[in-house]
């Protein structure tokens, strides 16, 4: 099946340059005095466009190629190869590193009150709550990103290395979003150096960890959507020093070292290269 994802020039260029123009400009809205509500409107209007253009790109790919219309729409509809331990890292894995960086950051002398919860989040989304935009931003990316961007990759390069370009794209496709006045990626910037750098390298070991679940339900969207949603709801409920999610970067970055080194042939094997090795099921993935 992976043969009709064979677009990957045409998707990544339209999902670059579409966001990038409505973001920069967003950022140039949000910088200017005596900000209008129309010009918030427009600030939040091109910010959803931008993250919603890879979900729009996919589906126009969709539109000349029934065959890829029936698989993405197949693996949204569907759960049969999803177990309860994928749910289980998907909803709780990055809770689990982050509560377990905090606790090893107080071995450096950080405060026990990052246990606590916030009670506010770290960035705005203009009149909208902002666990709207946790929901909202995680599954307009995923129907995008997991329904034709990792499989146009995958159809021509390993996993290993199909998540490894992935996650060098996506954190240049952030960098815009730096610019947008008050939103999350800006306030990362505001932090200093480290923990910007911080953010950009944390993408490599969260994408593999997806991808790794990605394949191994059977290359299932919806896993995909909960496991971002989690991520970044959990890693703003709490109140935790920006250093603790340098240590927790860390701690991922491990796992996702451990999942290559056990799953090697999994990561390894060469794209697939005919339609009996693209099936849809884990056993074709060689998974165990």
């Amino acid at each position: 099946m992976l043969n009709h994802y064979r677009r990957p020039f045409l998707f990544y260029s339209l999902a670059t340059v579409i966001p990038w123009l409505c973001w920069f400009t967003a950022g140039y809205i949000s910088h200017r005095a005596n900000i209008q509500p129309h010009d918030s409107a427009m600030i939040l209007l091109l910010g959803l466009l931008g993250i919603s253009s890879p979900a729009l790109i996919a589906i126009g790919l969709m539109t000349s190629d029934a065959a890829l219309a029936r698989d993405i729409l197949g693996r949204l509809l569907t759960l049969k190869y999803v177990r309860l331990r994928h749910w289980m890292i998907a909803l709780f894995l990055t809770l689990a590193s982050l509560l377990l960086a905090q606790a090893i950051s107080l071995m450096f002398g950080y405060s026990a009150d990052q246990f606590r919860l916030s009670g506010h989040f770290t960035f705005s989304f203009g009149v909208f709550p902002v666990w709207l935009l946790l929901i909202v931003a995680p599954l307009l990316e995923e129907l995008g990103w997991h329904s034709y961007g990792t499989d146009c990759l995958r159809n021509r390069f390993n996993l290993l290395a199909t998540s490894l370009i992935f996650g060098l794209f996506w954190g240049l496709w952030h960098i815009p979003l730096a610019t947008i006045e008050g939103y999350y990626h800006s306030n990362v910037v505001a932090t200093g150096p480290i923990h910007s750098a911080n953010f950009l390298l944390s993408i490599f070991p969260f994408v593999l960890i997806m991808n790794w679940l990605y394949y191994k339900t059977g290359r299932n969207i919806l896993i995909t959507v909960v496991f971002h949603v989690c991520a970044g709801y959990f890693n703003e409920i709490f109140a935790t020093h920006p250093d603790s999610k340098v240590i927790q970067t860390a701690l991922l970055t491990l796992l996702a070292i451990g999942l290559v080194i056990k799953d090697k042939a999994f990561f390894l094997q060469p794209e697939p290269r005919h339609e009996k090795d693209a099936g849809q099921g884990p056993a074709a993935w060689q998974v165990s």
